[in-house]
């Protein structure tokens, strides 16, 4: 398992751990289909989902910023320099992939008749 999918597992796992049980109620990590009486919960743990992101992306961000200061200043390794971008272009890829996906099937849902 490499550095990426690691990252990524733990990202995953911390988001599932602060959604509590909100992701049980949604349906996440259980077998097809087990989501779909949700009931009106699903909203604000998906609000709670992205709002979770942001702020991981936020602090990745501000922690590769500041690790890269470090090194200019001869205080930080370079290889801890190039994993904490890694990791936040990482977080921010999988931002970017949520934002992308959650627009489409707003388009899809949009383009449908009613």
């Amino acid at each position: 398992m490499d550095a990426k999918m690691l990252d990524a597992a733990q990202a995953y796992g911390a988001a599932l751990g602060r959604m509590g049980g909100a992701a049980q109620g949604a349906g996440l990590g259980a077998g097809l289909g087990a989501g779909l009486n949700a009931g009106t919960g699903s909203g604000s743990a998906f609000g709670s989902l992205v709002e979770g992101m942001v702020q991981q992306t936020s602090q990745a961000v501000s922690k590769a910023e500041n690790i890269s200061a470090q090194a200019v200043n001869g205080q930080a390794d370079l290889v801890d320099v190039v994993t904490a971008i890694s990791n936040a272009e990482m977080v921010m890829d999988s931002v970017t992939t949520v934002r992308d996906r959650v627009l489409s099937a707003y388009q899809e849902i949009m383009r449908m008749q009613i």
